[in-house]
């Protein structure tokens, strides 16, 4: 334990030799100092001064409390905006060097992939960071010099953390585009993916903000820790010496993708992490669910026992949120129950038409937009189907407990009949949907991260079609034609 410490001291003074190096050539750089100067040092004191204006328009309304709520968000923008500029920074850590034709002596150094990447990370925060937390103390003593006003301690504290979450997260998404790109033209178009959610993250902040509900900052601060945690460990992972010092120019060959695609459709799991040697692919439907479905359920065991974990977890929450919540007794009334009923369920907006088919279809979408949200959130968005609706069936188990009914019975009742075959589909789709999204994150060794990518997009098709599927259509007919006439025969009065 103490041996791992040390090396762990070592690789971060390591790390900081590359962090010093950089921030002196930033200081250096007046088209930086002096933005980063403005924003810090007049930008804040134009805010307070902005604060107290508004403050005093708004009481001569009688909307002292929209003047109020717009203290603590100008705090958050007075922070926000200087550690936008390591944004600008962090695109240009590799590529940058690589056009100014200095890449190469900071790969010689003797430092491992990691020390460089955090090294060049922390240069990357370092400025903008002290710059934001100096922008916040200017603007909160120009706040007290003119209206006598102090945010409340647990709010600073709250920004601050804010501010540096935020700033390690761009960072962190910037120095992996630019290590994966190979101009800072391309860097600064790719930028955008970070932009964009960061600024739809700050309206958010700011609706919360307006509302007084501080409490769920905590939340997105928990949120932000983990997405800077996955892109620390995806940039580590996708650093690569060789390929930094590689070719000019990337390429799209369509033709490479649609042949490594079919490839892994076709190969058994243990084949296609291997090179491929040639020869001619066959499907093999017989042997597909013979070995390689089991041999893939073993592959993905973690990611299904997370779905799963999640899955009874959703069903306590909505348990717990049905005691906060409880319906009127004369909700759930089951004495004129009759299979007529579920016919109604149709005229609700937001559910199918109660037929196999239209069922059938309403849960294929919403599997789908799970994995399209996995791709766009590695992974972590694939839960949304599962935990929404097992929360409404903890939700609504509680509630008949409350109306003096059995909750087992209402389960065996409501979703036993088809969800034997409709929850074991939507653990394995929901399952491989995040192995889709995290395949980002962590590509096999002897894959790139776009062949990664398109192995487990093949297993997710492989399992959709062949397994989830028939399983899917065969739970709609079930639950039109069986679950009815069970929850009838078991619910209704006798």
């Amino acid at each position: 334990m103490i041996g791992r410490l040390r090396t762990t001291k070592n690789s971060l003074r390591t790390s900081l030799i590359i962090t010093r190096r950089e921030v002196r050539d930033s200081l250096r750089d007046w088209r930086m100092v002096i933005p980063i100067l403005i924003l810090t040092l007049f930008f804040p004191l134009l805010m307070s001064v902005t604060a107290q204006l508004a403050v005093n328009w708004f009481s001569k309304y009688g909307a002292d409390i929209i003047g109020l709520r717009m203290i603590p968000f100008l705090l958050m923008i007075v922070g926000f905006f200087p550690i936008s500029f390591s944004l600008v920074i962090a695109l240009e850590t590799f590529v940058g060097e690589k056009e100014r034709h200095s890449l190469e002596p900071l790969l010689a150094m003797p430092l491992s992939d990691s020390e460089l990447y955090l090294g060049k990370m922390l240069a990357a925060t370092a400025v903008p960071l002290l710059a934001s937390y100096l922008g916040i103390a200017i603007y909160v003593i120009g706040l007290y010099v003119t209206s006598r006003y102090f945010p409340p301690g647990p709010l600073l504290i709250q920004i601050f953390l804010l501010t540096t979450v935020e700033a390690l997260v761009m960072v962190s998404g910037a120095v992996i585009v630019s290590s994966q790109t190979t101009s800072v033209r391309a860097s600064n178009l790719l930028a955008s993916f970070i932009i964009v959610p960061m600024t739809l993250l700050l309206q958010g902040e700011a609706a919360i903000m307006f509302w007084a509900r501080y409490d769920v900052l905590w939340w997105i601060l928990a949120a932000l820790l983990v997405a800077d945690l996955i892109l620390i460990r995806m940039g580590v992972r996708l650093f690569n010496r060789e390929e930094l010092l590689g070719g000019e120019i990337d390429q799209i060959n369509l033709r490479r993708v649609g042949r490594q695609f079919r490839r892994f459709l076709l190969q058994s799991p243990d084949e296609a992490l291997r090179p491929w040697a040639g020869g001619r692919l066959r499907p093999d439907i017989v042997r597909w669910y013979r070995q390689d479905f089991f041999k893939l359920l073993a592959r993905h065991h973690l990611s299904i026992a997370m779905i799963f974990i999640l899955m009874i977890a959703s069903i306590a929450l909505g348990w717990f949120y049905a005691g906060r919540y409880p319906l009127p007794s004369q909700a759930l009334n089951f004495d004129a129950l009759s299979s007529k009923n579920f016919e109604s369920v149709g005229m609700l907006n937001f559910l199918p038409h109660f037929s196999p088919w239209s069922i059938f279809f309403f849960n294929m979408r919403s599997l789908i937009l799970g994995a399209l949200l996995a791709v766009f959130s590695f992974g972590v968005m694939a839960f949304v189907p599962v935990m929404s609706t097992m929360g409404i069936v903890g939700f609504l188990s509680h509630q008949i407990a409350y109306a003096g009914y059995n909750p087992l019975i209402f389960m065996a009742a409501f979703i036993l009949p088809h969800g034997w075959l409709e929850l074991p589909a939507v653990i394995l789709v929901s399952a491989f949907a995040l192995r889709l999204g995290a395949s980002i994150i962590a590509p096999p060794e002897n894959l790139t991260v776009s062949d990664s990518l398109l192995l487990a997009l093949a297993d997710f098709i492989k399992v959709l079609f062949l397994v989830a599927i028939p399983m899917l259509i065969a739970a709609a007919f079930l639950e039109v034609h069986l679950t009815p006439k069970i929850v009838v025969w078991l619910l209704s009065p006798r």
